[in-house]
């Protein structure tokens, strides 16, 4: 390393981390889907091992266990708590961070990498979701480092790094499913083309580290296919208690290709449907990203999420692929442009047209290329400065990112008015400066550079900071002040109505069931078991729609003693959500067959008590 690069990458990671640990729990239990697994985690194996939402294992989350393995162990070390199950996720941001650097640096030098950490750190969707409870954290950071392993791989031409590609890309899919394979045509392209082997040995490793991705990934598919289905928990949002179900319907085909799913209408407005809170185009259609189209990422939905630098990665994109056409083969910093590049525009395309559910925060996956990409072709083409093509391409990235952040600031006009202004000026002026024969002007150069950094980096970091400084929860969440004014600080199926009962939550924590109680949907239970300690079934999962239990299963459950209470009222989901399949059943055989009682405006049914 050079003298001034250990103390500055330093540096940028003490920053990344007081960013992303200052004020860490603010915001409560985030996603109290996953909250309540993690606190089930806590208490019992089984549901550690299967991501259950409650001790009972009753169901799990709709999402593999493996984001909810670290947090459970960080719970189990320190205590549970808000700050000890956020803590992995933060520590994940600052790692992502570091690899990112390390990466974006083999190919590019270590200007490139510092850029390209510093962008990554301030995004404004990475600075909520390495604080947030959400898989995407750990889905982020193995996605990033993979693309340094595959660098590695591609100075080497080695099976050995790919074998560990496949690897770790097995376990992003154990994070998010399908999603971790957005990444891999990037990936194989790079190696394809650069590796310094001959084309069979390319072809032969890249074959190794797939079959090294399957093993990875399909070690835990066999074994809740062999697990005996009775003793662990239903798979939540499969249609047949399968992971691999699982995978390929509801977080796969249906979420490209949209349609029904376990949780309800897909599409743009999701499990809400068109008619929900906010209709289209209010809260609801932005908190589920908007109309599909080219234009959606750049859209009032996500783009402020990950998009400020987007264009100039583009422009970068385009200009070093160009610049670097009459390289050799093997040529390292084509190799980067490949890789991610490759992984911005396949993953861009996706989101950008997917009609099934899709939120605001995917956008997350897109922050380590965007990043990348602009570290790179910045360096690249500073160093290219002399050549008048390279200046002027320069200058167009900086203009263009302050454009652009002036757009997005513009859509918050009440929130620092003052800053769309200053950032527009500067680089406008910065881009001026850039276009002339900068290399002549001795420290000024330095200058310029700087200025065309931090301009750059200006606006996200302010929505970065904004979203530290503001709270988060709810099944999912957005950045910055349009988040408040879409939802009035709640996105929809959020907290709200009766779900905070300090009256219930003493009630069913007296009782020492396998389930002290028993409620239609995540939304309803997670919030109850968080407060009471004790277990609580999610009836039909997250919106209550999968049909686990059954209706003879649950009255199986009653008659053995092991469910306590039966909470009644639309929990499980959205204002005008309305109970559907095992989970109406349920409901209505419990109405006839017990007598409710009112606990703090509550109806509560004594299932023990006949």
């Amino acid at each position: 390393m050079n003298r001034w690069e250990r103390p500055t990458l330093l540096a940028l990671l003490v920053a990344t981390a007081v960013l992303y640990l200052w004020g860490l729990g603010s915001s409560g239990w985030g996603n109290e889907y996953y909250a309540a697994a993690v606190q089930a985690g806590t208490h019992n194996g089984t549901a550690w091992l299967f991501g259950s939402l409650d001790p009972g294992n009753a169901i799990t989350v709709d999402k593999p266990p493996a984001a909810l393995w670290l947090m459970v162990l960080s719970a189990r070390l320190f205590g549970f708590s808000a700050f000890t199950m956020l803590l992995p996720q933060a520590l994940m941001g600052v790692a992502t961070v570091g690899v990112l650097f390390a990466t974006v640096r083999r190919t590019s030098g270590p200007v490139a990498g510092l850029i390209a950490g510093a962008a990554m750190a301030v995004t404004p969707v990475a600075a909520l979701m390495f604080r947030f409870n959400n898989p995407d954290a750990l889905l982020v950071l193995l996605l990033v480092v993979a693309a340094y392993l595959t660098v590695r791989a591609i100075e080497t031409g080695g099976t050995r790094w790919l074998l560990l590609v496949g690897c770790v890309l097995g376990l992003a899919f154990l994070t998010k499913m399908l999603q971790a394979f957005l990444v891999v045509p990037a990936l194989a392209l790079a190696f394809l083309v650069a590796a310094p082997v001959s084309m069979w040995r390319r072809i032969g490793a890249l074959g190794s580290g797939g079959v090294a991705m399957v093993v990875s990934a399909g070690w835990y598919l066999l074994l809740v296919e062999v697990w005996p289905a009775a003793s662990r928990p239903y798979i939540g949002g499969s249609t047949d208690n399968s992971l691999l179900q699982l995978a390929l319907g509801y977080n796969g085909i249906q979420r490209i290709a949209g349609g029904g799913g376990p949780d309800g209408p897909a599409g743009p407005a999701g499990p809400v449907g068109p008619g929900g809170p906010g209709g289209p185009g209010g809260g609801a259609n932005l908190f589920f990203g908007g109309e599909p189209g080219i234009g959606r990422l750049f859209g009032m939905s996500m783009g402020v999420e990950a998009s400020w630098l987007l264009p100039a990665a583009l422009i970068g994109l385009v200009a070093g692929i160009w610049f670097t056409r009459r390289a050799v083969r093997t040529d390292v910093v084509r190799a980067g442009l490949l890789l991610w590049g490759g992984w911005l525009l396949v993953t861009a395309a996706v989101f950008s047209f997917m009609d099934g559910t899709i939120h605001p925060y995917y956008t997350v996956a897109l922050a380590p290329a965007v990043a990348a990409l602009v570290g790179i072709s910045v360096a690249e083409l500073w160093r290219g400065r002399r050549f008048a093509a390279a200046r002027v391409v320069l200058a167009a990235m900086v203009a263009a990112t302050g454009v652009w952040a002036f757009v997005l600031l513009e859509r918050t006009p009440e929130w620092l008015p003052w800053l769309k202004w200053v950032v527009v000026v500067v680089s406008v002026v910065t881009a001026v400066a850039v276009a002339v024969r900068t290399h002549r002007f001795g420290r000024a150069t330095v200058a310029v550079a700087l200025a065309a950094v931090l301009v750059g980096l200006a606006a996200p970091a302010a929505f970065a900071m904004y979203n530290v400084a503001h709270p988060a929860n709810g099944p999912g969440t957005m950045s910055g002040p349009a988040r408040d004014d879409a939802f009035g600080g709640r996105p929809p199926g959020g907290p709200g109505g009766d779900r905070d009962n300090a009256t219930v939550a003493d009630l069913v924590a007296q009782a020492d069931n396998r389930w002290a109680a028993a409620t239609v949907g995540s939304m309803g239970s997670a919030d109850l078991q968080l407060e009471s300690g004790a277990s609580i079934m999610a009836i039909g999962g997250f919106t209550g729609s999968d049909d686990s239990p059954t209706l003879a299963q649950f009255q199986q459950y009653v008659a053995d003693g092991q469910v306590r209470y039966f909470i009644g009222g639309d929990r499980g989901g959205p204002p005008g959500f309305r109970h559907r399949g095992a989970a109406a059943d349920i409901t209505a055989w419990v109405e006839e067959h017990f007598v409710p009682q009112r606990v703090g405006g509550v109806a509560v049914y004594d299932l023990q008590s006949g």
